[in-house]
């Protein structure tokens, strides 16, 4: 299976080592934009979802060297809000609606990125931990874009 930048999978290690980079680069996107974050509340956000990557990583290096374990998956709602906003690269002087949308763009992408692998999983089991991967991506985009509609758009 080959991806928009080229990677070239030939085993389900080959996937689970590129499902992990992917999650090391979500947490330290996280752990910069904490960095960054100018109120209690954003940080505490970014904080949990900084954490939430990590244990993605961790869920995955458990797949990659003990098996997968038995994952249950419920089907996120998708509010949609910033699907059609133009997120800009990170700064320093992000404002907070700037922050929203970066972050639920990353976490959309990251929920497609685990839909194609798991409609392209070779086992049940595999396409189980893709699934699930992918509803816990979409919880992050939700929870972004909850934020975003209480703050951004309640403002008007």
């Amino acid at each position: 299976m080959k991806t928009k930048n080229k990677e070239q999978f030939r085993t389900i290690d080959d996937i689970l080592a590129f499902a992990i980079k992917k999650e090391e680069e979500a947490a330290s996107a996280y752990g910069d934009m904490l960095k960054a974050a100018g109120t209690p509340g954003l940080k505490k956000l970014l904080k949990e979802l900084y954490d939430e990557e990590g244990n993605h990583k961790r869920l995955l290096e458990k797949a990659a060297h003990s098996g997968i374990e038995v994952l249950e998956s419920m089907s996120v709602e998708d509010l949609k809000i910033t699907d059609y906003l133009i997120a800009r690269p990170p700064h320093p002087d992000m404002s907070f609606q700037e922050l929203l949308i970066l972050a639920a763009k990353k976490e959309g992408k990251a929920a497609a990125l685990y839909g194609d692998l798991a409609r392209r999983a070779a086992s049940s089991e595999h396409r189980k931990l893709f699934d699930h991967l992918m509803q816990q991506e979409k919880s992050h985009k939700l929870r972004l874009e909850s934020e975003y509609e209480r703050h951004v758009l309640g403002e008007d």
